[in-house]
C-alpha cells in the first residue's frame, strides 16, 4: 500500500494508493471538493486551472499529484474566503475585474505570485532594463499575465487591480527603505502609470510594445485634404495623332 502526503492550503491529506495518473487538478476537485482550481481546456493553455506550489503558479492541470508530496500547494481557498479577502482579491471587487467569474480564482492565483515575483526583481520577456524591472507598466503586467485567458475580456479591469496593490506595495516598501536607499546611493524609483499605459485595452497578448504606448496620434493636415478634393485637374486633350494607328 502506498501513502501519499500533500499540503494544501495548510492541511495535510493523506491518499492511499492514489492513481499515479491523478493531476492536482482532480484531486482536489474530484478527492477533495476543492471546486477554485477550474477545469478550462485540460491543456495549461488558458490558466482558469493555476494554483500556486512553494509559492510559484503552475498549471494544475499538467501536474501530477505524486510528483508534490511535501511541497506548499495554494489554491484560491487558501488566499482568502469571502469573510477575509486578500488584498488583492479585495482590488478585484474594487476595479470589478471580472464577469462570469469562471477564470477568476485562476486570475487571483497567478497575480499573487507575479506580485511576489516583483519584489524579488523577475524581468518578464518585455523587461527592458533587467537590473530594474518595472513592473507597474501596462505591458509588464500583461506580459506577466498573458497565460490566463479571461473570455469576458476584462483585461483592462483586472490590469487596473494588480497595479492598485502594486502601487501600494512598492510605495510601503520604498517607504520603509527610503534612508538605505539613499545612503547606498541606489535607485530604487518605479515609474508609475503613465495616463497612456491605464487606457490600454484588450485582449493582453500579445501585449503592446513600449513604442505603441507612447506613440503619438498622426497628425492630419485638414487643409491640404480639403485643397486636394476641391482642386480641378485640368482635362487632358487628345489629338489624332496621340491615338495609334490614326493617320499612319
Amino acid at each position: 500500500m502506498t501513502t501519499l502526503t500533500l499540503n494544501i492550503n495548510n492541511k495535510p491529506y493523506q491518499f492511499e494508493n492514489l492513481d499515479p495518473r491523478t493531476t492536482i487538478l482532480d484531486l482536489c476537485r474530484h478527492h477533495l471538493h476543492i471546486t477554485g482550481p477550474k477545469k478550462g481546456c485540460d491543456h495549461g493553455q488558458c490558466g482558469a486551472c493555476t494554483i500556486l506550489i512553494n509559492g510559484q503558479r503552475i498549471n494544475s492541470c499538467l501536474t501530477l499529484a505524486v510528483m508534490h508530496e511535501g511541497d506548499e500547494i495554494t489554491t484560491i481557498e487558501g488566499i482568502g474566503l469571502p469573510e477575509i479577502l486578500s488584498e488583492l482579491q479585495q482590488a478585484f471587487l474594487d476595479n470589478d475585474a471580472f464577469q462570469c467569474g469562471y477564470c477568476t480564482p485562476g486570475q487571483i492565483c497567478s497575480a499573487t505570485a507575479l506580485i511576489e515575483e516583483v519584489k524579488q526583481n523577475w524581468p518578464s520577456y518585455v523587461t527592458e532594463d533587467l537590473s530594474q524591472p518595472n513592473a507597474l507598466l501596462a505591458h509588464e503586467i500583461s506580459e506577466r499575465m498573458s497565460g490566463n485567458i479571461c473570455r469576458c475580456s476584462a483585461y483592462p479591469n483586472i490590469i487596473k487591480a494588480i497595479t492598485q496593490v502594486l502601487e501600494k506595495q512598492i510605495n510601503t516598501n520604498l517607504s520603509n527603505d527610503t534612508v538605505n536607499s539613499l545612503s547606498n546611493n541606489t535607485d530604487t524609483s518605479y515609474q508609475t502609470l503613465s495616463s497612456s499605459d491605464k487606457d490600454v485595452t484588450g485582449i493582453w497578448s500579445p501585449p503592446p510594445s513600449q513604442g505603441q504606448l507612447k506613440a503619438q496620434p498622426a497628425k492630419i493636415d485638414v487643409n491640404s485634404i480639403q485643397n486636394a478634393s476641391t482642386a480641378k485637374t485640368p482635362a487632358t486633350q487628345l489629338k489624332a495623332n496621340d491615338i495609334t494607328g490614326v493617320n499612319s
